[in-house]
């Protein structure tokens, strides 16, 4: 997404160049094996970890730190910490690369010479941004924070917010750039509201 604004608004003559169907394909299948072979390295290596206190986890699903408090191999433990800090970097990276982007962008939407430009350049790149944040952010801070604040509640609420919500509100975010869309979410609105005062009764109407 980043590179496909960045395309869009720094080389908008380029586009359908560097980013026809096969640069997408090709994306997509780099982001798709790279994210498989991650997550095999860490299944494999996390179900090898001969478990000391049980496999109960206080998770919905079994993330990579609660697993390695149940485990008692240190050389399991090591290993793991080795494909973390590796997954780690892969990242860093592409946080840069999201960086380095956007800076460029934004230096091209600032030369754009009308408010009207500028603003509907930086309108396609906000939903994008604010996806990217609330993953970064959370991630981190749930890996990060100091032991003396955690807790399961808080564990659960992060969780969710950097596994679930992120690629929930993808699609949503992106398609309301469409205009058809957003005249089709409006009539819905419209109509729901239309019924629920003519006739409570109706599958729109949400009681108080």
């Amino acid at each position: 997404m980043c590179y496909d604004r960045y395309v869009a608004i720094c080389k908008p003559l380029h586009y359908g160049t560097l980013l026809g169907s096969r640069a997408c394909a090709h994306m997509a299948a780099a982001a798709w094996a790279a994210g498989f072979l991650d997550a095999l390295l860490h299944t494999a290596n996390t179900f090898s970890l001969p478990l000391c206190q049980g496999n109960a986890l206080g998770q919905f699903f079994c993330e990579i730190p609660h697993i390695l408090k149940l485990s008692c191999s240190h050389s399991g433990y090591r290993r793991e910490i080795g494909l973390i800090m590796v997954t780690a970097c892969l990242g860093f990276g592409c946080f840069v690369f999201i960086v380095f982007s956007y800076v460029q962008i934004f230096r091209a939407v600032l030369r754009i010479p009308s408010q009207q430009g500028r603003h509907k350049a930086f309108s396609t790149c906000l939903p994008h941004l604010v996806v990217v944040s609330l993953f970064v952010s959370t991630l981190f801070f749930a890996h990060l924070k100091p032991p003396s604040i955690s807790s399961p509640s808080l564990d659960l609420t992060l969780s969710v917010l950097y596994s679930v919500v992120p690629p929930a509100v993808n699609p949503f975010i992106y398609s309301l750039r469409n205009q058809e869309l957003k005249d089709a979410m409006r009539k819905l609105i419209t109509g729901c509201f239309s019924e629920a005062i003519n006739s409570p009764s109706s599958p729109c109407y949400l009681p108080h």
